[in-house]
């Protein structure tokens, strides 16, 4: 197969054609305007010739007699170089010529010297004058004087002077020669030296790769304007079809998605809320030609991961039980073996009443299994870690739906636990560490209100935690995670809503 150019020596090859087609059309024009500047200084020659002769007394005088006229249009003729210089009489009849066959013939051509105006111009293949000859006396036109020569062509002036015309072509052939040279070299390197195929392969392995990958790509220049994103990028983030080129801000993107797409968020793994779908967000900046996002999936993931917390929540409850169960034990033991039998059967009381008389408040406030189950477990993992649990005084749910239910045990399940890490960050000895549990059931929602000892929250993160719950730190109530944003979205899917005023926290859940 023939051995493929390089960029440089085509685009040198396409330069240098162009230059060569340039320098033609400049000499052409050279030589077209020459050959007119040389006809011109022809046409003044003639005609200061034919002026002389018209102007000789003895030509005025003698208009009739040829043999006296021959001798001064002779002279003339030699002395200028011109090819024939011809006299003529007012019927156009020649009466002196160089050429003795001519004298007494009609010399047939166009002029206007007859009307007593000289005229210049090209007639056959000569440039000829005509001027007039007038009577001295009468100052009437009795003839006409008309000197010609040969027309050399419109290359005449170009071959009087070569020299300079040949030296302007090779100036302007070696800037064009040189100028190609570095533009192709000044390409080469800007294209960073890949030949035309490969830059077309890189293309069309962009191509490929952008809308082959399972991740989402997103590239914005310097001013934060999308400059391209591939199908699952565009699916993911909901943009419109004519996202690319137009700028972030001008994109109906939440806050948090506007910061990490525009780099005011930085970190690896950032993570995003998008219409119910649970982003990772990676940003590349590129120097001087802005950055490329890459975002995938995590919403199953994450899923797996709240599942995962909740067995583990529910490991640890068990532990939490097993850990009290056990120190029961140890204190029963120690008990008999002080044989202090009546202080085992008040202390086996003491536990039983306690125990019984929390399965009964919640029993008796919340009819739906799965959260009675939840509030019960939980109550052991917070006396393990030194905190009452207690319900609200006007707490009533009955038995709601699955759907419902799952939603408020996570609800219930993240607000108590959020309860838990902030009490537990309290240098407090374990005195006066509460957490009260409120569920009412109205007639089209259900309203959970958690409260607790703790500090709460700032007023002016009231809004932040559950919009950046899952990538902050900055609140003091313990946040974790992403919960408080999953309970957001819950609330929100039913049409619902999730607030905080100080250390209270309120859920709504419509049926």
């Amino acid at each position: 197969m023939r051995r493929r150019r390089s960029l440089a020596s085509q685009l040198l090859a396409w330069q240098l054609v162009v230059v060569t087609l340039l320098l033609g059309a400049v000499g052409a024009l050279t030589v077209v305007q020459t050959g007119s500047n040389f006809r011109s200084n022809e046409e003044r020659r003639m005609l200061s010739v034919a002026e002389t002769v018209a102007a000789n007394s003895l030509v005025q005088e003698e208009m009739g007699n040829w043999r006296l006229l021959s001798a001064p249009a002779e002279t003339a003729r030699s002395l200028s170089g011109a090819s024939y210089v011809l006299i003529l009489d007012e019927k156009r009849l020649v009466i002196a010529s160089p050429d003795p066959a001519q004298i007494g013939t009609t010399l047939d051509t166009r002029t206007t010297a007859l009307d007593g105006r000289s005229w210049t111009g090209t007639s056959g293949d000569s440039i000829e004058a005509h001027v007039p000859v007038f009577d001295p006396i009468s100052r009437q036109v009795n003839g006409m004087v008309v000197a010609g020569a040969e027309d050399p062509g419109i290359f005449a002036g170009a071959l009087e002077q070569p020299v300079d015309v040949l030296r302007y072509l090779a100036i302007a052939l070696i800037i064009g020669v040189t100028g190609s040279l570095l533009l192709a070299r000044r390409v080469k390197n800007q294209t960073l030296g890949l030949e035309p195929h490969e830059i077309t392969a890189l293309v069309e392995n962009r191509e490929a790769l952008l809308h082959g990958i399972r991740e989402g790509v997103v590239g914005l220049d310097g001013q934060h304007r999308i400059t391209l994103v591939n199908d699952h990028a565009s699916d993911l983030l909901a943009l419109p079809e004519d996202a690319v080129g137009r700028s972030v801000e001008e994109l109906e993107l939440n806050d948090r998605l506007r910061d990490v797409l525009t780099g005011r968020a930085t970190g690896v793994d950032q993570l995003v809320l998008r219409q119910g779908v649970v982003l990772t967000l990676n940003r590349m900046p590129i120097d001087g030609a802005g950055a490329v996002v890459t975002l995938r999936d995590r919403t199953e993931l994450l899923a797996l991961q709240h599942e995962l917390d909740a067995s583990q929540h529910a490991t640890d409850t068990l532990r939490a039980q097993a850990h009290e169960f056990a120190n029961r034990l140890h204190t029963i033991a120690g008990l008999i073996s002080l044989k202090e039998y009546d202080e085992v059967t008040n202390y086996i009381h003491q536990i039983s009443s306690a125990q019984d008389q929390w399965r009964t408040e919640v029993g008796s406030s919340i009819g739906d299994p799965a959260v009675a189950a939840l509030l019960i477990a939980k109550a052991s993992l917070a006396a393990e870690r030194g905190t009452a649990l207690r319900m609200g005084p006007d707490s009533v749910l009955g038995r709601v739906d699955e759907a419902l239910s799952a939603d408020l045990v996570m609800v219930l399940g993240n607000l108590v636990d959020n309860a838990l890490d902030a009490l537990g960050s309290l240098n407090t000895n374990g005195a006066g560490k509460w957490i009260e549990v409120g569920v009412m059931q109205l007639d089209d929602e259900v309203q959970v209100v958690v409260r607790d000892s703790g500090p709460g929250v700032a007023p002016e993160l009231a809004e932040e935690v559950f919009r950046h719950g899952f990538t902050t730190k900055a609140a003091s109530h313990g946040e974790r995670g992403i919960g408080l944003a999953l309970i957001r979205r819950a609330c929100l899917r039913r049409g619902g809503s999730v607030s905080v005023s100080g250390s209270v926290f309120t859920a709504r859940l419509p049926w």
